[in-house]
């Protein structure tokens, strides 16, 4: 490798991409094309970025598949930032196997911490975990240290372990500052505001508050009968009873969790369930039935009693019961939460994060449009969609998280 060539790629581990385009922008030859391409990658013009990774892979010789494998690397960095989430993760994984199996363990591990950072985005927490489990990362340089407690980080927020989330953070932080690279240290900024910003609102006893990922965690695990309105599941210690399938039976239970402790009238949990306005004996009945299924859920936790009027909620052990609810009620909240990170995300992106069929997400983002909360640029395949972020919340609990297992 020549000099201008060491020295450019010197220049890009600093983030310093202006410098190392001084040193090669007018070179042609594989190696000079690929670093090029991350170069632009860094200023932000990905599209110029990913073809010239292009054409670098296709100029590197045969017998140099490790330079081919780490352009394979740079363009799936690429698709990532994109949110082009449905980029070909099988060529991603061939490449991270081949720079494992001729010792380039730094590429290596920046590929798997790519591939922790899309599995934690689309939310397949037990997944990411194990991938990083893989990683040891006191033999890794600053930088990607950083880059993996902030995986680590990422991973424990979502599963609400705050303190692990704080202590991974400041690891992040020492090791960013060590690096010197000025967007690692903003990236973790960005991530401890997500702490300490409001993530939910507590509904209980007709008010309600806002509160921090530490709170939420406190609650979570003070005992309290909660109906969890951002992950659709009634929680009890760790007992943990879904009902995102059931959305009958989950607007009963946060209907009777906030008129708790006194009982809700039946026209009352009419309305909320089936969104009837006026009530009749079709209604009642169909009322008795959700009812019924309801109480036959929540039987370990809480028993469903009728009254004059209507029907209450006693739980069995817990002596307090509260709603959790998002921090911004909004029919297309996990949409938002996603285009709050700031990122310019595709639908086909936002759908396989979602779980969601890409037209269900298109129709979402057309609405949001319309009422000026997300903006459109680029067409067709191109085309992507950025909202400003929301302003004095963090929004992971507006994510569903998929575990593969626990």
């Amino acid at each position: 490798m020549d000099s201008l060539i060491t020295a450019a790629a010197r220049a890009l581990a600093s983030g310093d991409a202006l410098g190392a385009l001084n040193r090669i922008a007018l070179r042609n030859d594989a190696a000079a094309l690929a670093l090029r391409g991350i170069a632009m990658a860094q200023l932000g013009e990905l599209g110029r970025a990913r073809v010239l990774l292009r054409r670098a892979a296709r100029s590197f010789g045969p017998n140099e598949a490790v330079a081919r494998a780490r352009c394979v690397v740079a363009e799936a960095e690429i698709a990532l930032v994109s949110r082009d989430l449905g980029w070909m993760t099988k060529a991603l994984g061939r490449a991270r196997a081949l720079l494992e199996q001729h010792g380039d363990r730094l590429n290596a591990a920046h590929a798997r911490h790519l591939e922790v950072r899309r599995l934690l985005l689309i939310g397949h927490l037990d997944e990411a975990e194990r991938a990083l489990s893989a990683l040891d990362p006191v033999l890794l340089p600053p930088a990607w240290r950083a880059a993996h407690e902030l995986a680590v980080a990422g991973i424990a927020i979502r599963r609400l372990r705050t303190a692990a989330a704080r202590a991974a953070l400041a690891r992040a932080d020492h090791a960013a500052r060590e690096a010197g690279i000025p967007a690692l240290s903003a990236e973790v900024e960005h991530a401890y505001r997500v702490l300490n910003t409001p993530a939910a609102r507590l509904v209980a006893h007709g008010e309600k508050r806002l509160l921090l990922l530490a709170e939420v965690e406190t609650l979570l695990g003070s005992g309290a009968f909660v109906v969890d309105a951002c992950r659709y599941a009634v929680r009890v210690a760790d007992r943990v009873i879904p009902l995102a399938r059931r959305p009958v039976l989950f607007a009963l239970a946060r209907a009777l969790a906030e008129g708790w402790p006194a009982d809700v009238p039946r026209g009352v949990l009419i309305a909320r369930a089936f969104g009837a306005r006026f009530t009749d004996e079709s209604h009642r009945a169909r009322l008795r039935v959700e009812v019924g299924r309801l109480r036959a859920m929540l039987r370990s936790v809480a028993e469903l009693r009728a009254t004059t009027h209507g029907f209450a909620l006693s739980p069995r052990s817990a002596s307090e019961v509260v709603v959790l609810a998002r921090p911004v009620e909004d029919e297309h909240a996990p949409v938002l939460a996603l285009l709050a990170d700031g990122e310019a995300w595709s639908s086909s992106g936002l759908a396989l994060a979602l779980g969601a069929s890409q037209r269900t997400v298109q129709r979402a983002l057309d609405a949001l449009a319309a009422s000026g909360r997300v903006q459109p640029f680029g067409r067709g395949r191109a085309r992507r969609w950025t909202t400003p972020p929301l302003p004095g919340l963090t929004t992971p609990l507006l994510l569903q998280a998929r575990l593969s297992a626990g």
